[in-house]
């Protein structure tokens, strides 16, 4: 690549993956949706990361999918469309089946597929001022490969309107329907990743994935006996893990668990 257009970075435990195209509005490309898979995946495998925050350099946190990306596509066949299509649906079910905890940080605009790679974290933090627009049909395309992740979100009621209007929706208003947890100060992304930061630290990190694991394993479904079982059989695993003992112990003595002694 003649250009570093996904930046990475591990301190502390947390791995910090960073769009780096920000004359572009962090719009993203072929090349961009698999360096972002790439460094995803190698954050899911380093055993010294306990979460992965996503941000974008300068002025806009993504206006999803670039231009001369999307003129590419009016040329290509449906079977390359498929293709193509393909490698973001993989980006999107990595990010959103990571098996530790990741955080949005948005600020200025997440327009399309940025509000995808919103809605793929477990949580996403919105700064004063950022925009959010799902702005597919005004070109005649539809937000199809994200829309479970962002009907996930907002639900499908918010979604019927947002898709079908392609109207942009402020940072408070994200926070309303769901879209994102909370909305900071201008200029108070890095104080609010803290904090969502510290509170992630705090817990164990195998208590973690099989929370992730629990709540994929049971969205959207009916409560009935096999969902019973599987929840029944997960808190089962966890009382009887290394981890989980660690914990009990910790709490019943008034001690630190190993986790957080590590910290």
């Amino acid at each position: 690549m003649s250009e570093q257009t996904v930046l990475y970075s591990v301190a502390g435990g947390i791995a910090t993956i960073t769009l780096n195209r920000p004359e572009l509005h962090n719009a993203f490309n072929e090349i961009v949706i698999g360096e972002l898979t790439r460094l995803f995946e190698k954050a899911g495998e380093d055993k010294s990361v306990r979460a992965v925050v996503l941000r974008g350099e300068g002025k806009s946190f993504s206006a999803g999918g670039d231009l001369n990306w999307m003129r590419r596509m009016a040329d290509y066949t449906y079977q390359q469309n498929v293709n193509d299509a393909m490698r973001l649906g993989t980006l999107l079910k990595t990010i959103n089946t990571l098996p530790k905890p990741t955080l949005a940080l948005v600020q200025g605009n997440a327009f399309g597929g940025g509000v995808g790679l919103t809605a793929c974290c477990d949580i996403a933090i919105a700064e004063e001022g950022a925009q959010f627009c799902l702005s597919e049909v005004r070109i005649g395309l539809i937000p199809s490969i994200i829309a479970p992740y962002v009907m996930a979100a907002m639900g499908s009621r918010q979604a019927r309107r947002y898709f079908l209007t392609a109207e942009r929706f402020d940072a408070h208003t994200a926070a309303r329907i769901g879209l994102v947890h909370d909305v900071c100060e201008k200029g108070g992304l890095d104080a609010a990743r803290d904090k969502i930061v510290a509170a992630i630290l705090d817990g164990a990190p195998q208590a973690q994935k099989r929370g992730k694991k629990v709540i994929l394993g049971i969205a959207g479904r009916a409560i009935d006996e096999e969902m019973i079982k599987f929840t029944v059989e997960q808190i089962a695993e966890a009382r009887a893990s290394d981890e989980g003992k660690d914990g009990l112990s910790a709490f019943l003595n008034k001690t630190e668990p190993s986790w957080r002694a590590k910290a």
